[in-house]
């Protein structure tokens, strides 16, 4: 009898030792989260042990935690999710999915749903409140409320949360890939925006992070550039309901002579002068008419403004670039064309299918 007894206990471990590695590699690779990773090791033990015939010492399993722990393995593969350091530390919250397992009580050990007021409602004992519990705290809980009930004598109850209801963060905007980011505590702002594929080539430097799940709540404002460290910026914390914005950044227009015309993304700082849009642009063909050089500038009421440069000063160094603002068009026309003849609803119109270029250093 001793012999079988330490054999299926030897057989059991190992079961439970050879599941441990492969639901840390299933965690790290993002395919499942921590606590239903946890759930299948369990379920893959006690399915070990009840071949052997001998129950496990840890708790049972029944077939509607099994079906939430496979929901959950869905849900978890179904996009990206930022997992805290510490899962001690998490709070329960309303709408959250539990799983309670009582030891040597079958009957007992089920899912249950936060409800919406912060309790769960369980057999024989009732409404019991958990929000802001951790699931420890939780467990000790209801061992208490079984005991003082006297509906066990030594409870033994153990609590994982198998879903995380609706704590997400929105990210819109130029970025590779933007949609919700699931988050279950507080996070970075950079480690959501790696979530997301990090920031695309016209990305602008400032990002709107919209506090609260109301479209007229605070905004904050936070300068995010590439070229500088974003240390500051970056651990900005997040949270459940935020909205993250990434705007465009600024594009400048450079068209006519030019050997690459198109659009141009202005630089980290959000500045550019007439000189560096030319560079980008490979320069000035041979048949400008470099004395026609033309900076067209669109209002806000809709109005267009025509600013007239020394293309010769410039390079001379004897006239200040103009600084460009966003959708600026630089216009060097060719030498046929007269600079008074320049019509400037046509070159606004070219622009709108203008390709679209990006400095290597973003």
């Amino acid at each position: 009898m001793d012999t079988m007894w330490t054999d299926t206990t030897v057989r059991s471990r190992q079961s439970f030792v050879v599941a441990l590695p492969l639901v840390a590699a299933l965690a790290l690779s993002g395919f499942v989260t921590v606590p239903a990773a946890w759930a299948q090791m369990t379920s893959v033990s006690q399915g070990n042990a009840g071949a052997n015939g001998i129950a496990p010492p840890s708790t049972a399993s029944t077939p509607s935690s099994s079906k939430a722990a496979t929901a959950t393995l869905a849900a978890g593969a179904a996009g990206p999710v930022v997992l805290p350091a510490d899962f001690s530390r998490l709070r329960v919250a309303p709408g959250d999915l539990l799983s309670v397992n009582i030891y040597d009580t079958p009957e007992m050990t089920d899912s249950y749903r936060v409800g919406a007021d912060g309790s769960l409602s369980f057999p024989l004992i009732g409404k019991v409140r958990v929000q802001g519990l951790t699931t420890a705290q939780t467990a000790r809980l209801l061992e208490q409320k079984l005991r003082d009930g006297q509906i066990l004598n030594h409870p033994q109850v153990n609590v994982i949360v198998l879903q995380y209801a609706g704590q997400f963060v929105t990210v819109i905007g130029e970025v590779a890939v933007p949609g919700k980011v699931t988050v279950i505590a507080p996070t970075k702002l950079s480690e959501v925006l790696a979530q997301c594929g990090g920031l695309t080539a016209t990305a602008g430097d400032h990002i709107k992070i919209r506090h609260g799940e109301d479209a007229g709540g605070p905004e904050t404002d936070v300068v995010f550039r590439r070229s500088a460290s974003n240390q500051k910026a970056g651990n900005i914390l997040l949270r459940p309901g935020d909205t993250v914005i990434v705007p465009r950044a600024g594009i400048v227009y450079v068209l006519g002579a030019v050997l690459r015309p198109g659009g141009y993304v202005m630089q980290e700082d959000g500045e550019l002068n007439v000189a560096q849009a030319l560079a980008m642009s490979g320069g000035t063909a041979l048949q400008a008419k470099t004395g026609g050089l033309r900076v067209i500038r669109r209002g806000p009421n809709g109005t267009v403004e025509v600013f007239q440069l020394s293309y010769d000063g410039i390079v001379k160094g004897s006239q200040i670039p103009l600084q460009l603002r966003a959708e600026d068009i630089v216009y060097v026309p060719v030498s046929k064309f007269k600079a008074s003849m320049l019509d400037a609803t046509a070159v606004i119109s070219s622009a709108a299918s203008a390709s679209i270029y990006v400095a290597a250093d973003r």
